[in-house]
C-alpha cells in the first residue's frame, strides 16, 4: 500500500477535525485538541494493530505519525491544517461500507463527539448538519481515490434509417398490401364477429378477420400468448425479412447491439379476462401465463428471446402515443451508440367484450352499426365517436452505416421527434392546443428541420369531435398557409388501433416517401367548421414528392408525440 494511507478510523477522525476546525474559530483550536488527547491515545490504542496494516515502513515518508500529525493541527493558520488533514490518501478499509458506518454513527445517529463522550452542544449539531450537506461535507467524506478523466472521443452524429417493416391490419398484414388498399380507399371497418355485441350500442369495429401466425410462432406459444403479442410477433418478424435479414445475416449480426422495443397501450387483456373468469371457479383453472402474458412488455421481450438479440429491451405504454414513444427511443437508442439495430413499434387487440365495453362506457365511440365503412369521419362535421381497430406495426431502426455496409435497402431516414404533455385531463386535450404545438416545435427544433420542409402529415385524427380541431388548428399554427402542406389521417380506413396506431401509421408516411403517392382522406363529405379542405387530402390519392413528413399521435393523459421522416439522401 502506498506510503501516504492511512486507517479509516484515522480518516474518520481527520473528517471530524477537519469539520471542527471549519466550524470554530482557530483560536479554541488548540484547547480542543488539548483535551481529547487523552481519549484519542486510549482510541489509538484499540486500532494499533489496523493502523500498523495500513501503514508500510512505520510511518507517512519521513514524518513521524504520533509527532506530525498532531503538530500540524497546531499551525498557525486553517489553511495549513486542511491541507495536512487532505494530504492523507484513506486505505482501502476507508472505502468499505465499516469506514463509511462509522463516519455516519460518530456523526449523525449518536450525537457524540469522536473527541469524547461529551454530547455535542445543539450549535455544533446545526453546524455539523449545514456541512454534511454542504460542499465542504462532499470533500471530507468523499476523498476519492485521484481519478484520471480522458475526454470523450468527437463521435459523429449516427443516422438512422429504415431498412424494414411490417404490419398486422384490417386491410393487409404487408406493408404493400396495406398502403395499396389505403390509395384505394378500401375501409376494414366492418361488424364485430369474434364475440356477441348486441348488447352494446357500438358493434362495429377495424377488425382482423383473417390472421394466422403460422410460420411466424410456435404452435405452443399460439396456443397461449393475448392476440396482442402473436401480432407483435409476426409484424416483428416481417420487419426482419423486409429488411433482408436471412439467417445467414442474423448470424454474423452482434446480437448485444440488437434490440426491441415494442409497446402496447392495453396489453392482454384478453388473458387477463380469462383468468379472472377462471378464478371463479377456482384459482387452479387460471392459466399459469396469465401474468408474464398480459405485461405489455412480454411481446418484445419474448422476440428478442426468439432472436437472441440482447440489447436494449422493453416496452413503452402512453396510451395511443405508444408506438411513437418506442420509435424514438429506439432511434435514440442508435443515436447514443447503444445499439446498431432496433424493432420498434406497437400492437394492441382490444376488440373484445371488456374493451369494448370500455370505451363505450366513456362515451367516445362511433354508434354508426348500420353502415360500419362510413362510421369513421375525421374532421367531418357528422362524427360521432373513433372506431376501434386493432393490429401491430413494426419498423426496423438502423444505424446508417451499419445498413451500408450489409446493403441494406434503405426506406427513409428517421430524423427525429419529441414528446410534450398537456397537464390538463385524462381524456381532452388542452382547449388552446399548447401541448400539441410544443411538442411539433420541440421535434422541428430537436431534427433541425425547418417549418417550410414539412409538406406531409399524417394526422392523429381519430373522428372525435374535439380532438381532431385541437389538432388541425395546432398544425395551422405551426405550419401557416403552407400551399404545399397535404394531411391526412389513415384512421379513416382502419380505425383507431390504439397503441400500434403511430407504428402503422408510420408505415403509411414511409411509404408515401416511397412510393410518391399520399392517401385519401375518406368519409369528408362535410368538412367541420374552421377545417381549411385545401390542406386536406380530398377522397381521392394525391400524388406528392415528400420532403418531410410528420406524424403525430396523441393519447388518453395528456401524451403528445411527433416523429419525422425523410428521403434518405
Amino acid at each position: 500500500m502506498a506510503p501516504s494511507s492511512v486507517a479509516s478510523p484515522l480518516c474518520t477522525w481527520l473528517v471530524a477535525a477537519c469539520m471542527s476546525v471549519a466550524c470554530e474559530k482557530e483560536s479554541s483550536l488548540k484547547s480542543s485538541l488539548t483535551s481529547s488527547q487523552r481519549s484519542l491515545s486510549k482510541w489509538g490504542g484499540r486500532r494499533k494493530k489496523l493502523v500498523s496494516k495500513c501503514i508500510v515502513g512505520g510511518g507517512f515518508g519521513n514524518v513521524d505519525l504520533s509527532k506530525g500529525l498532531i503538530s500540524s493541527f497546531y499551525g498557525s493558520s486553517i489553511h495549513s491544517l486542511l491541507t495536512s488533514c487532505l494530504a492523507f490518501e484513506p486505505c482501502e478499509e476507508y472505502y468499505s461500507s465499516k469506514g463509511l458506518s462509522s463516519l455516519l454513527a460518530i456523526f449523525g445517529e449518536n450525537g457524540y463527539s469522536i473527541f469524547g463522550s461529551k454530547p455535542i452542544s445543539r450549535k455544533q449539531r446545526r453546524m455539523n448538519r449545514a456541512a454534511h450537506s454542504g460542499k465542504t461535507m462532499a470533500v471530507a467524506v468523499q476523498p476519492a481515490k485521484e481519478v484520471t478523466t480522458k475526454k470523450k472521443p468527437f463521435m459523429k452524429q449516427r443516422r438512422v434509417v429504415v431498412t424494414g417493416m411490417g404490419v398486422v391490419t384490417p386491410i393487409g398484414h404487408d406493408p404493400d398490401v396495406f398502403y395499396n388498399n389505403l390509395l384505394e380507399g378500401v375501409s376494414g371497418v366492418t361488424e364485430i364477429e369474434a364475440f356477441d355485441c348486441t348488447q352494446f350500442p357500438t358493434r362495429i369495429a377495424g377488425e382482423i378477420k383473417s390472421f394466422s401466425p403460422d410460420g411466424w410462432v410456435s404452435p405452443k406459444l399460439s396456443k397461449r400468448a393475448d392476440k396482442f403479442m402473436l401480432y407483435m410477433l409476426t409484424a416483428g418478424k416481417k420487419a426482419l425479412e423486409d429488411g433482408g435479414i436471412t439467417e445467414d445475416v442474423m448470424r454474423e449480426l452482434d446480437k448485444a447491439r440488437c434490440g426491441v422495443l415494442i409497446g402496447s397501450a392495453m396489453g392482454g387483456m384478453k388473458v387477463f379476462n380469462d383468468a379472472i373468469e377462471a378464478l371463479r371457479v377456482s384459482y387452479k383453472k387460471m392459466n399459469p401465463f396469465c401474468v408474464p402474458f398480459a405485461t405489455t412488455n412480454m411481446g418484445s421481450a419474448i422476440l428478442a428471446m426468439d432472436l437472441g438479440w440482447m440489447g436494449p429491451n422493453y416496452s413503452i405504454s402512453t396510451a395511443c402515443a405508444t408506438s411513437n414513444f418506442c420509435i424514438l427511443n429506439a432511434a435514440n437508442h442508435i443515436i447514443r451508440g447503444e445499439a446498431d439495430m432496433m424493432l420498434s413499434g406497437g400492437s394492441d387487440a382490444a376488440i373484445i367484450p371488456i374493451g369494448l365495453g370500455g370505451f363505450v362506457a366513456c362515451r367516445a365511440l362511433s354508434q354508426r352499426n348500420s353502415d360500419p365503412t362510413k362510421a369513421s369521419r375525421p374532421w367531418d362535421i357528422n362524427r360521432d365517436g373513433f372506431v376501434m381497430g386493432e393490429g401491430a406495426g413494426v419498423l426496423l431502426l438502423e444505424e446508417l452505416e451499419h445498413a451500408k455496409k450489409r446493403g441494406a435497402t434503405i426506406y427513409a431516414e428517421f430524423l427525429g421527434g419529441s414528446f410534450t404533455c398537456d397537464a390538463y385531463h385524462m381524456t381532452e386535450p388542452h382547449p388552446d392546443g399548447t401541448g400539441i404545438v410544443l411538442c411539433i416545435e420541440k421535434a422541428l427544433a430537436q431534427s433541425g428541420v425547418s417549418r417550410e420542409d414539412i409538406n406531409y402529415v399524417n394526422a392523429h385524427a381519430t373522428s372525435t369531435p374535439a380532438g381532431d380541431l385541437k389538432e388541425f388548428q395546432a398544425l395551422t399554427r405551426c405550419f401557416g398557409q403552407n400551399p404545399e402542406l397535404r394531411v391526412n389521417s389513415s384512421k379513416s380506413m382502419i380505425g383507431h388501433l390504439l397503441g400500434a396506431a403511430g407504428a402503422v401509421e408510420a408505415v403509411a408516411a414511409i411509404q408515401a416517401i416511397r412510393t410518391g403517392w399520399i392517401h385519401p382522406n375518406i368519409n369528408l363529405d362535410n368538412p367541420d367548421d374552421g377545417v381549411d379542405t385545401g390542406v386536406l387530402v380530398g377522397p381521392k390519392k394525391e400524388h406528392l414528392d415528400v420532403k418531410v413528413a410528420l406524424s403525430n399521435s396523441f393519447g388518453f393523459g395528456g401524451h403528445n408525440s411527433s416523429i419525422l421522416f425523410a428521403p434518405y439522401k
